[in-house]
């Protein structure tokens, strides 16, 4: 299936869409204000040592110095079967020193970056280790023979003058030995210029950062089955083509700049499919529905029939409405980029072997995310249980955030489980004070129904208590929020 990818940069964020027969299959979303430091590589210049602390603080042109512990600092390793403590940090850093260090942590807070001297390069398939010299293979690759065969072709194709180690990432499974060759010449090329930098320009200075969204998508998005590559600015245009004729020149062909007078994303209808990835029901083109809740533990996908009755009998509807939904999920999951622990609860199916045609189209359909992903069977409830790699923020969690009234709950009070709330608000603070009058600042809705059918039970409390009430309305105030003022 061939798959159109398009990119829409703005100076503010830059967005990816991976649309697949008309379909938006994958979105993508970078903010520049939020972008991390995660990955940048930087020459950084000691201001402090701390050996109390085996720690140091290193300057690196930010707002707040960052901060390098002992255990970071790779010169302080012991050697593979050396069980010696490291080196102490006052031995190894002094103050104004200048040094090359990977920013391993962001700044959180009132917190610096923490940094390592030991420099990894990510690249496709492959994470480039300058500094030491043997290969590992990613642990996800279980089986002995792939991992050795793995090693032994990364081995014959590494340059007699390769002094750096490699760690086959779990991507490189199915690879080519082109793509393999072309991992490492990227990477090769990318320390030569981070070197470069640190001979030649001043301390605190940007030696390497980690690549755009824009430039990754050239990196790990294309293969085969990408027939185009569009981007609406021209600026970025001409960029990534310098970067693709440096790093990925297989892909330039397929590179091209969108001219069109409307909107590239709303040209392929990615704006409509944002919002609808933001709600919780799914329509499927059956009459069916799925609802995705997701919340912090875990995100649960429930299938519904909704209006199809299509089928033959009422089994043959339950086993079409589950096929369609096993596509659908498949999408959802990919374009809301959902991960951790999901649960998926089908509609249930006494037949077998439409449980098992079910689990397999799933399985199939799954087969196409480039996020790992793991399935289970059918639990003894009819749940299918199934884990997604986290690779990102999910869609919502970057373009949303808990509503301010109901505090993420999806649902808030009634206007008259407040009125009651209040009314023993008033009961208790009556016990406790003895003012002239009780002030009620309420939302329109609340006053409104003490005006009206709660105004007897309003009135007998006044009575009781023997102070008067009066309401004001806040338009400002959310159905929940409300104060009572002692005048």
């Amino acid at each position: 299936m061939n798959e159109d990818i398009l990119i829409n940069i703005t100076p503010q964020e830059t967005r990816v869409a991976l649309i697949v027969q008309g379909a938006v299959q994958e979105l993508h979303i970078e903010r520049t204000l939020t972008r991390g430091l995660a990955g940048n590589v930087y020459s950084g210049k000691v201001v402090r040592v701390l050996p109390g602390m085996q720690s140091a603080f290193i300057d690196i042109g930010l707002e707040r110095a960052a901060f390098l512990h002992v255990a970071d600092i790779w010169e302080a390793r012991p050697h593979d079967g050396q069980n010696a403590a490291p080196t102490p940090i006052e031995k190894i850093l002094f103050d104004g020193q200048v040094l090359t260090v990977q920013v391993i942590k962001d700044p959180i807070g009132t917190k610096g970056a923490r940094l390592s001297t030991q420099i990894s390069i990510a690249g496709r398939m492959l994470v480039y280790l300058p500094q030491d010299n043997h290969i590992g293979i990613s642990q996800k690759i279980e089986k002995e023979a792939e991992r050795e065969q793995l090693r032994t072709r990364l081995q014959s194709l590494l340059p007699p003058d390769e002094k750096g180690g490699y760690i086959v990432r779990t991507q490189a499974e199915d690879s080519t030995d082109a793509d393999l060759a072309a991992d490492i010449e990227y990477l090769r090329k990318t320390w030569a210029a981070i070197t470069h930098g640190a001979r030649t320009l001043p301390a605190t200075s940007l030696l390497h950062q980690d690549l755009s969204l824009a430039q990754r998508v050239l990196r790990d998005f294309v293969h085969d089955e990408t027939a185009s590559i569009q981007v609406d600015s021209r600026e970025n245009f001409i960029n990534l083509t310098e970067f693709g004729k440096t790093y990925t020149p297989s892909v330039l062909p397929r590179l091209h700049h969108y001219t069109g007078e409307r909107p590239l994303f709303d040209l392929y209808g990615v704006e409509e499919e944002i919002l609808r990835a933001l709600g919780r029901r799914v329509d499927l083109k059956s009459g069916g529905y799925l609802i995705v809740d997701q919340t912090e533990a875990m995100t649960t996908i429930d299938v519904n029939t909704g209006g199809f009755v299509g089928g033959r009998n009422f089994a043959d509807t339950i086993f079409k409405t589950n096929l369609e939904a096993a596509h659908a999920i498949a999408r959802q999951l990919r374009l809301r980029n959902l991960g951790g622990i999901i649960i998926l609860d089908f509609i249930d199916m006494e037949n077998t072997e439409h449980r098992n045609a079910v689990l397999a189209e799933l399985k199939k359909t799954l087969s196409r995310d480039r996020t790992k992903v793991s399935v289970s069977g059918f639990s003894a409830l009819g749940l299918v249980e199934m884990t997604r790699k986290r690779t990102r923020e999910s869609l919502a969690h970057i373009l949303c955030e808990p509503c301010p009234a109901c505090g993420g709950k999806g649902q808030v009070k009634t206007s008259r489980t407040i009125c009651y709330e209040i009314l023993r608000e008033l009961l208790r603070e009556a016990k406790q004070f003895n003012p002239r009058e009780f002030r009620i600042l309420a939302s329109q809705e609340v006053v409104d129904l003490f005006l009206e059918e709660e105004s007897q039970h309003l009135a007998m409390l006044g009575d009781f208590i023997g102070k008067k009430i009066s309401l004001q309305v806040e338009n400002s105030y959310h159905q929940e929020q409300y104060d009572v003022i002692l005048m």
